[in-house]
């Protein structure tokens, strides 16, 4: 698969950190990569919290939405679903081990560590110049049809 899980399954999806059809948003592209989901991504200007250094929000916000995918494509392939599960996020936790140079591409890599039928926990970490800037640890939940996000990526 060369496009993106956003592009292949959620073109007109208009979220801030990964919704292909939001143009003032980060624009993830999360892609399958053997047993863990990758994404390039590079930083701009505005993207600082002070000269040369990603904003903790942003690495928040790179975090929130890739993990969110890894557990969305993983319960996907471990139910045999038909349709990508709506997902959210229950909890996410991320250390700022060093400054996140935002003179360089990023690479964010996200893999599962435990999982059910309706949730997977996601491990993630950021690398810039191959050295891991931050971690993640979250719980990310399929909802059903009633909950406000449901069918989020439409």
């Amino acid at each position: 698969m060369n496009d993106s899980l956003q592009q292949r399954y959620a073109p007109n999806n208009r979220c801030f950190g990964c919704g292909p059809a939001n143009e003032k948003g980060l624009r993830i592209q999360s892609r399958i990569e053997g047993d863990k989901i990758v994404a390039d991504w590079t930083p701009e200007k505005h993207h600082e919290a002070f000269p040369g250094v990603v904003n903790g929000g942003i690495i928040g916000a790179l975090f929130d939405c890739h993990s969110n995918w890894t557990a969305a494509y993983h319960l996907l392939q471990k139910n045999g679903a038909k349709e990508l599960p709506s997902t959210v996020t229950s909890e996410f936790h991320v250390k700022l081990k060093r400054t996140t140079p935002s003179t360089q591409p990023l690479r964010i890599e996200a893999r599962v560590v435990e999982s059910s039928d309706d949730r997977a926990v996601i491990e993630a970490e950021i690398l810039s110049g191959g050295k891991v800037t931050s971690t993640c640890r979250g719980v990310f939940v399929a909802i059903q049809e009633g909950h406000p996000a449901f069918h989020r990526w439409n």
